[in-house]
């Protein structure tokens, strides 16, 4: 009689009727439930972390490329001696031939565009309340450019008007009460050089266009200006502070550093992940460190399959007596409660995915339920940079959740299986 191949059809056909047994016919499905339950909420929680972290991530990495540079070049100050008094200023660098410096960056393969940039501090004032604030002078066409601050479905106003007022960020405009048309005065202490010291320079603007760049310190803290008006404004005549510039490849930004200080002499480069990678990095290890954790917890929940397993083994003894003597080797007893075990991590692993994708592409009504249990206490977008928690489902995320649920109960089936692949048949049957 030829052996039956391995993994044969009676093998799944005593697995599943084995699962399916009442308590009363010895089943065990108590256990299995609770490891079927277990399981499928590890996986959940796994594939539901994974996508809420790469969200953040993809959401705060885009808050930066959509409203900032992705490359800054700009000259080093430089320190000047006074003459008379022995003293020693340092003086910040500024670019003269900008439009120069700005066509031979732009000419560099793998550069989109470069704006020049004039920047400040000042105080913006209006109806008695006050801010501190950046003020950024760029051209009309530049601010157009920038996806997150020209996106009119989070900004209101008329961005057409540009060069004849200044736009600023949402958290400002709340701030100070202002909308478009009304006007805010800046106030630098830069100002004008008299014969009694430098007097500060304040200047009201109209205000045209008002910004939701989705990220709370820019909304709070930024205005834009036009060029030659923040030329006139900051002092800085036919210069400009820096060269802002956008690459086709942000995450390759970096290659592109040699070729751009020698586009600019003298020149100093600082990249976006200059500014922000130190927290890239902190996010990176915080996924590493989740994805152990949340992995020890589906190991927790796949162990109670070893005990149900063990309980199905002793309460079906005689059944594998019986089933030793009709001729069924180890290895065909071992497979069939290899599978019982095999059944109960791939049932939970697939009710798992359903379950974490359902949660991760509902994540913002969840949060927003929690926000409001919780008096919107939940998400505070002053201390975490961005306002909503976004989820971004991934084929990897969810590859690596579920490799690692069903290696973890495969691995945990094997000792039980084979407990009773190697019961004496004789021992079994002996008190029968």
């Amino acid at each position: 009689m030829p052996t039956p191949r391995p993994f044969s059809r009676y093998e799944f056909m005593i697995a599943w009727r084995y699962l399916r047994a009442r308590k009363a016919e010895g089943g065990v499905s108590t256990m299995t439930w609770i490891s079927l339950i277990g399981i499928a909420l590890g996986v959940m929680a796994l594939i539901t972390t994974l996508a809420v972290r790469s969200g953040f991530r993809a959401e705060f990495v885009d808050t930066i490329l959509g409203a900032n540079a992705h490359v800054t070049v700009y000259m080093p100050p430089t320190q000047i001696e006074n003459a008379l008094t022995d003293e020693v200023y340092t003086v910040a660098g500024r670019i003269t031939d900008y439009d120069g410096a700005a066509a031979r960056i732009e000419a560099l393969p793998g550069v989109v565009r470069v704006d020049p940039v004039v920047k400040g501090q000042v105080m913006a004032t209006a109806h008695d309340r006050s801010n501190v604030a950046e003020v950024l002078g760029l051209s009309a066409d530049d601010l157009r450019a920038l996806p997150r601050i020209a996106d009119p479905e989070t900004s209101y106003g008329d961005i057409g008007a540009f060069g004849r007022g200044i736009a600023i960020g949402s958290g400002i405009a709340r701030e100070l009460g202002v909308n478009p048309g009304d006007r805010v005065q800046l106030i630098s202490p830069q100002g004008a050089q008299t014969p009694f010291g430098t007097t500060p320079r304040v200047v009201s603007y109209e205000v045209v266009y008002v910004f939701s760049a989705g990220r709370y310190d820019i909304d709070r803290t930024r205005i834009y200006m036009p060029l030659p008006a923040a030329q006139d404004y900051f002092n800085r005549e036919g210069a400009a502070d820096e060269l802002q510039v956008y690459v086709a490849d942000p995450e390759r930004v970096d290659d592109l550093a040699p070729a751009l200080m020698q586009a600019l002499p003298g020149g100093m480069v600082w990249t976006w992940r200059d500014a922000s990678g130190s927290f890239l990095s902190a996010l990176d290890i915080e996924d590493d460190v989740m994805f152990v954790i949340l992995s020890v917890l589906v190991l927790i929940a796949s162990m109670n399959i070893t005990s149900g397993l063990i309980m199905l083994v002793k309460n079906k003894g005689r059944d594998i007596g019986i089933l030793r003597t009709m001729g069924l080797g180890e290895g065909a007893i071992l497979r069939v409660f290899f599978l019982c075990g095999a059944f109960t991590g791939v049932i939970g692993t697939i009710a798992g995915v359903i379950l974490g994708v359902t949660l991760s592409l509902n994540v913002d009504h969840v949060m927003a339920a929690v926000n409001w249990a919780s008096g919107g206490d939940a998400w505070d977008p002053a201390v975490r940079g961005i306002y909503e928690l976004p989820a971004q489902l991934r084929a990897w995320d969810i590859g690596r959740a579920v490799v690692l649920s069903l290696v973890l109960s495969f691995i945990v089936t094997i000792f039980p299986a084979r407990r009773a692949a190697r019961m004496n048949p004789v021992e079994a049957l002996r008190y029968e």
